[in-house]
């Protein structure tokens, strides 16, 4: 038992030194070389902890989610989607160059089942059929997540170049909706507005679809 809990605290210092490498240097940095080199350990021992990388990645990505707070049980149900996806957008602004990993690990650990539970009990209190929850929260879930990864990975931001700059490098003729919209495309976006307003579209979704509480 001592062991066991001598291991998982080394194994909880190992995931630190992971996550404090990937927000230093980016996923790409985070080899077992590294963090074997952060906490002491040679790459092969650091197997005794993690059977391979992508074992680590996904206790990496169960570190991350700890911290995506659980809604009030007793709220609406549409407070609690609301509450979920604001939780794990403030989670990619922590996390900024580690959150990206959520779109290519899938849900095996508890901690990542503990955040999707929630949206389905919220799903199934909106009235979904039950057959119809697990598609929904792949496509909510998919907004929240896809939204936030693009806005920290700077995908939204303008680059080198802004909106005009980008847009007249190429004729009416190659880009005709982006000259038809023209300055509309330059205007400042508000991210926060938009992220919300983004939800309240599927949240409407979901009250059209679903039937009330059971």
């Amino acid at each position: 038992m001592a062991m066991g809990k001598i291991n998982q605290e080394r194994r909880e210092e190992i995931l630190s030194a992971a996550l404090r490498i990937a927000e230093n240097g980016g996923l790409a940095a985070m080899s077992m070389r590294a963090i074997g080199a952060e906490v002491g350990l040679t790459p092969m021992a650091l197997y005794g902890y993690f059977a391979s990388k992508d074992e680590l990645l996904d206790w990496l990505v169960g570190r991350v989610l700890q911290e995506v707070p659980l809604p009030d049980p007793e709220a609406d149900w549409r407070e609690r989607l609301l509450a979920c996806a604001r939780g794990a957008r403030a989670a990619a602004h922590r996390y900024p160059r580690t959150f990206s990993v959520l779109l290519n690990r899938p849900v095996v650990l508890p901690e990542a089942m503990r955040v999707v539970d929630p949206l389905y009990g919220a799903l199934m209190d909106a009235g979904i059929p039950h057959e119809r929850v697990a598609g929904w929260e792949r496509m909510f879930s998919t907004f929240v997540l896809g939204f936030a990864v693009s806005e920290v990975s700077g995908r939204f931001g303008e680059g080198n170049l802004g909106t005009r700059e980008r847009r007249e490098r190429l004729g009416p003729r190659e880009l005709p909706a982006h000259h038809r919209l023209g300055e509309v495309l330059d205007l400042p976006v508000d991210w926060d507005a938009e992220f919300e307003e983004g939800l309240t579209r599927l949240v409407a979704m979901v009250e059209a679809e679903g039937t009330g509480p059971a």
